[in-house]
């Protein structure tokens, strides 16, 4: 839920001049993310901090407006995501709270525990907190399900949840926030968990491989349901997108189960005309007794909102954008029922799922899930926030909670290698026997761009995207040199987006000649 902007001054005593500066610059910034909170927006100067923030309500939807301050209203916090463990922690801390909002658990475990009490939230947030005296805390969560990003200029700290909200002559600047991480100006940049050995963080150990699969099959049943009945909290309905692949109708099977009684879980699927994602995803929501809908689109649909997707995901890499067309699309109906929607993301990175991992040993395997998990902010997940919050949705991932990353470090590596039939995740899908149809438990994997038949129009697109004979000569300053003349025209459209370009004024240059 949310954007998120901040301007933190280093300077002792700003003068009004430069707070007035910092404010007409974080209201810039601000305006650039209203997207991401198309329900409020708000803003306050903290001492030398400026907050502001925009608003997707979906947890106390009356009183969970933000900047939001503490008891003494003396630190204040923006925040964007959700804590799911906030009841559990506001038993624990006591304590006074105004609201029902889990982002005032961020000020309050900060306040009784310090940063050293960040672990203990379970959740996806990105936060910056301010207070009276002129300390500042930044904080992300493990994975970084959800984006910060952040830059200094005129001894100024810019802080904010997309590319595209800082200044021009900031972004050569920008840098990446990292998961897992905490800031403070006295204590600067320190990890808070280790996902390789600790994922639990605090004085949780590891605990040892299972011996038995059955145990396995248990431990990974139990932890899933989990996930996502943590992830069902929410005074607004939880949607379910739904490929029709493994992943996501394993999260929709849970979902329909733990879902109140009365309550008809709604799913979302998209792809072209007879796409293998469609026929799939109706057969599961049949089966579970879903609403379901869809949204068909066409080759001509695709390249149409092909700029805004490359704009919305801030990237340009080819294998995520041919994932985001759909993704986009998908987001763009949902959108239009809910603001909550579940998803598959991370399965594939903790059981092996993907296609390029099936010639790997145990030691080259256990090495690419290692990094599957660790580049994950930067590559799917980024999609995943990007396209859903484009259109003022949050998308919400079972799969890579703490909890269940821990349970599948246990399990050993030679499991997830293929099976004897060559079925990748067996142990994923043994798991879960007797929830979904056979044909659905045990269905090939197939990327999300290739199911819903997106790969196969962008195939057929890509000589229309950069009509220059001559492509492999084309530079984009600051950008690495294209490997395909795909690639280059996505870069053309995230260059043209850093520098302020509408996307309808970039889709003239691929047109089809």
């Amino acid at each position: 839920m949310c954007g998120i902007a901040a301007v933190h001054d280093f300077r002792e005593d700003p003068t009004g001049e430069r707070t007035a500066e910092a404010s007409a610059l974080g209201e810039s910034m601000l305006s650039r993310l209203h997207h991401r909170g198309p329900d409020g927006t708000g803003s306050r100067q903290v001492g030398p901090t400026w907050l502001g923030h925009t608003r997707l309500s979906i947890v106390d939807l009356d009183g969970g407006q933000q900047p939001m301050p503490d008891a003494h209203r003396h630190r204040w916090v923006v925040a964007n995501g959700e804590i799911y463990n906030h009841d559990e922690l506001r038993q624990q801390l006591g304590g006074r709270f105004h609201t029902t909002s889990d982002s005032e658990v961020v000020l309050n475990v900060l306040g009784e525990r310090g940063t050293a009490g960040i672990h203990d939230m379970r959740g996806m947030y990105a936060f910056c907190v301010a207070d009276e005296d002129g300390e500042v805390v930044l904080g992300r969560d493990p994975l970084g399900v959800k984006p910060l990003y952040w830059a200094r200029h005129d001894d100024r700290l810019l802080i904010a949840s997309e590319l595209a909200a800082f200044p021009d002559e900031v972004r050569h600047r920008v840098e990446e926030f990292p998961p897992g991480h905490h800031w403070t100006r006295q204590g600067g940049l320190r990890p808070f968990v280790d996902l390789r050995f600790n994922p639990l963080g605090g004085d949780a150990s590891p605990k040892p491989v299972f011996r038995s699969r059955e145990k396995a099959r248990a431990a990974i049943r139990e932890a899933l349901v989990r996930s996502v009945r943590d992830r069902m909290m929410a005074d607004v309905p939880v949607g379910v997108f739904l490929s029709g692949g493994l992943d996501s109708s394993l999260v929709a099977a849970i979902l329909a189960t733990e879902a109140p009684q009365g309550v008809t879980v709604r799913s979302f699927a998209a792809g072209t005309a007879g796409s293998s994602d469609l026929i799939a995803a109706r057969l599961v929501a049949e089966h579970l007794g879903l609403e379901h809908h869809e949204r068909v689109y066409t080759d001509d649909e695709v390249i149409e909102v092909l700029p805004e997707v490359v704009r919305s995901t801030e990237s340009y890499e080819p294998t995520l954008v041919r994932s985001a067309v759909p993704n986009y699309l998908l987001a763009e109906l949902a959108a239009r029922h809910l603001k909550v929607v579940l998803t598959g993301e991370g399965a594939d990175e903790l059981f092996a799922g993907y296609h390029h991992l099936r010639e790997l040993d145990h030691e080259a395997l256990r090495d690419a899930l290692t990094s599957g998990v660790e580049t994950l902010h930067h590559l799917n997940l980024q999609r995943c926030d990007r396209v859903t919050m484009a259109h003022g949705l949050e998308a919400r991932v079972p799969f890579l909670s703490r909890e269940m990353l821990a349970v599948a470090q246990r399990v050993p590596i030679e499991w997830k290698l293929l099976g004897e039939d060559g079925q990748e995740k067996t142990l994923l899908r043994e798991a879960f026997h007797g929830w979904l149809p056979d044909e659905v438990l045990w269905r090939r994997k197939e990327q999300f761009g290739e199911g819903s038949g997106t790969t196969d129009v962008m195939a057929r697109q890509a000589a229309a995207l950069v009509p220059d004979e001559d492509w492999e000569s084309v530079r984009i300053e600051g950008l690495p040199p294209a490997r395909t003349r795909e690639e280059l025209g996505y870069q053309r459209i995230f260059d043209a987006h850093l520098r302020g370009i509408r996307a309808d004024q970039v889709l003239g240059r691929f047109a089809t000649p």
